[in-house]
């Protein structure tokens, strides 16, 4: 859609923008923001207010009010730069869900809320349309795979809406690692395996020493602590909330699950993700976090854990996730030593990186190659099979070549 002639006007016209505005209001509602009767009017308002004279005002006023959560940004960037430009939106858009058929010219990159965009605006325009219904287009998926397993391999980037509401619903299900640690106590045991001789003599007291029956003992096995640091900068933004579902899962299922947050500084949210519903959890972690989808100083954080967390937390052989994508510029020496000491301070050390999505990922960057000598496993994790895979690998079922940290530094 063209706005230029009614953004010039800089007032409702004969009604087009403030009616154009409203549509683009339910399209954004569609893609999953959180946008009530009130906003719209608001928009109508400020639009009036400032007397927009630019497509630059135009998309701050909408911005401002539509816009209430750091992981909305990217939808409605995609969202506002296909409902406010040409007509011919809807044809690219469809001719782009009709599978199976060849694309000529050359494959467009998606962007991040992209499938939720495209999305939410199809089906406001086939609403406001209401055309007659169309011949049903069959496809034959004899050879395809299935919309499950096509599910569990999609990029949660390049998710719809309704696609993520699926791969939440799932993680919600996920079953969690089953693995457990010997520690130094122990337990009271049935089966004759460590003579108690010290509970022996006691139960003998009952008796008066008449009946002299042997007790038994085994080592208590307990499931480790598991510390999540994730990393919530602007270069993580298309997979923080996902990874945010899959942490409440975790908290929620498991004991002893500490979740850390960190862009440029270190935020504690263990607390805010022990509530019972993960949107309110989610909500609750965006107000404690300061530095959402900012810039990211991976070395300083890492510094600040060890000094203050990690004798708290990484007792009993704890294991850590560190989600983040090693993109790291300065203090490199101070990064490689901070992840040398938490990988000693730890039993188990796995990075989960989302640019292993990319078949061609080399170690190139300073950052990563400072820190993958520092990690026991370099695993994906932007899909639900790649979520399989860590759980599978927490369960101690082994990472294999595949994860080795190794292969990825004989590359350069």
């Amino acid at each position: 859609m063209d706005v230029s002639g009614e953004i010039a006007g800089g007032g409702r016209g004969d009604g087009r923008l403030a009616d154009n505005i409203t549509y683009f209001a339910r399209a954004l509602r569609k893609a999953g923001l959180k946008i009530g009767p009130g906003a719209v009017i608001d928009a109508v308002e400020a639009v009036e207010a400032i007397g927009i004279g630019s497509r630059e005002e135009f998309y701050t006023a909408l911005f401002a009010v539509f816009v209430k959560r750091h992981e909305d940004k990217a939808v409605f960037d995609e969202a506002f730069r296909l409902f406010w430009r040409s007509r011919e939106l809807i044809a690219k858009m469809m001719q782009m869900m009709l599978p199976g058929t060849p694309n000529i010219g050359q494959k467009e990159k998606s962007r991040a809320g992209q499938s939720r965009a495209a999305d939410a605006l199809v089906a406001e325009k086939d609403r406001r349309s209401a055309k007659p219904e169309e011949p049903e287009i069959e496809f034959d998926a004899r050879f395809t795979m299935s919309g499950s397993e096509v599910l569990r391999k999609m990029d949660f980037a390049q998710m719809s809406a309704k696609e993520l509401a699926i791969a939440k619903a799932e993680i919600a299900r996920i079953q969690l690692p089953f693995d457990e640690v010997r520690t130094r106590r122990f337990r009271p045991s049935n089966r004759p395996k460590i003579f108690d001789a010290r509970q022996t003599m006691r139960a003998s007291m009952k008796t008066g020493g008449d009946l002299l029956l042997p007790k038994f003992r085994e080592q208590r096995t307990i499931h480790p602590p598991l510390v999540i640091l994730a990393d919530i900068s602007g270069s993580m933004s298309q997979y923080t909330r996902i990874f945010l579902h899959l942490l409440h899962a975790m908290t929620e299922k498991r004991r002893r699950v500490h979740t850390f947050l960190f862009g440029t500084r270190l935020t504690n949210v263990t607390r805010q993700m022990r509530h019972k519903d993960p949107d309110e959890a989610l909500d609750a972690c965006s107000a404690a976090v300061t530095d959402w989808s900012g810039g990211t100083r991976i070395a300083e954080t890492l510094r600040e854990f060890n000094r203050l967390w990690a004798r708290r937390v990484l007792g009993q052989g704890a294991s850590v996730l560190l989600i983040t994508d090693g993109l790291e510029r300065d203090n490199i020496e101070e990064l490689e030593t901070e992840m040398d000491r938490l990988h000693r301070s730890c039993r188990r050390l796995i990075w989960l990186n989302p640019l292993l999505r990319f078949d061609g990922f080399e170690a190139r960057a300073r950052g990563v190659r400072a820190m993958l000598p520092h990690v026991d496993e370099f695993r994906p994790v932007h899909n639900l099979e790649a979520i399989g895979d860590l759980v599978a690998a927490l369960s101690g079922e082994g990472g294999g070549r595949k994860a080795d940290p190794r292969r990825y530094l004989g590359r350069v």
